[in-house]
């Protein structure tokens, strides 16, 4: 459960003004690049303010790891700047964005390791460009991804043994969110997520993402993690029966029908040649099933 559409905060965190002493690195990257709607009018109103929270929170630290200007040290370093605010550091103004989720975590009790989770892996981003295998980005969606539908879950008081086939929903947004971005990410980051075990066993290697359009052995690469996480998404199909919030149940279920959507325009689209992207017809059924989900149970 990842990202956030209609109900999105503004571009920039409340007080976020830039200063000296600020570690916020606003992009703006709100809506154009999303893919799936967390937060929505689909979650009860109450809770929608410390959804967006945690998604400001996560996108601030984000944009500080993507930051094509900014050198490794200097991220990990601003950071551990939001992980201190967090818990209760001194210079809040330092990040609005942490300063501000500090302050829901207060008001609702969930806990901050969800948001130290997105740290850490933010820092893996700042630092780690490449990626061994399947099980090495399954780690690192441990703490990219699952900290994300934890936090939802949590936030609701649904019961934790709806963990895994949350884990299983984030992990395949976030392989689905790394295929669509495999080029950009390569030539403006030469940050890596394919598999270096699957690139070798195509006879391939990172530099064929370069490429106008994909090479028979990057497609087959592609088709061999889309085959993965297609069987995410198949665990995932058991969260949504499982929830017992309405609106979240909704929401989760409509997040699991865009991402088998997704992933089936991938199998069909090569994301070198164009952003492959859910079309306006692939929402609204995924709306309609989420809808009807909401009725059941």
């Amino acid at each position: 459960m990842t990202a956030l559409d209609a109900g999105t905060p503004p571009d920039v965190a409340p007080g976020a003004a830039p200063g000296t002493d600020s570690v916020e690195t606003p992009s703006g990257k709100w809506r154009a690049d999303e893919n799936f709607p967390v937060g929505s009018w689909l979650i009860r109103r109450d809770l929608r303010v410390h959804v967006h929270a945690f998604y400001r929170f996560a996108r601030n630290a984000d944009d500080i790891a993507d930051s094509p200007v900014l050198a490794a040290n200097e991220k990990v370093r601003r950071l551990d700047r939001m992980a201190a605010i967090l818990d209760g550091g001194s210079g809040p103004e330092a990040s609005p964005a942490a300063a501000a989720m500090r302050e829901s975590l207060a008001a609702t009790g969930v806990t901050a390791q969800h948001c130290h989770d997105v740290l850490q892996a933010f820092r893996l981003d700042a630092t780690k460009l490449r990626y061994r295998d399947w099980d090495d980005l399954m780690e690192y969606c441990r703490y990219s991804a699952a900290p994300v539908g934890r936090q939802l879950l949590d936030l609701h008081g649904e019961s934790r043994a709806t963990w895994p086939a949350s884990d299983a929903l984030c992990s395949a947004l976030q392989v689905l969110n790394h295929l669509q971005d495999c080029a950009a990410d390569y030539r403006a980051l030469d940050r890596v997520y394919l598999p270096l075990a699957d690139l070798g066993a195509a006879d391939s290697a990172v530099e064929v993402l370069a490429a106008p359009a994909a090479s028979p052995g990057l497609r087959r690469v592609l088709d061999t993690m889309l085959d993965r996480t297609e069987r995410l998404i198949a665990a995932a199909r058991g969260l949504p029966p499982h929830v017992a919030a309405r609106g979240l149940r909704c929401e989760s279920a409509v997040i699991v029908g865009l991402a088998a959507r997704l992933a089936r325009r991938l199998r069909q689209g090569d994301p070198l040649a164009t952003r492959v992207a859910l079309a306006k017809s692939d929402v609204a059924a995924a709306f309609l099933s989420g809808i009807l989900a909401r009725r059941q149970r």
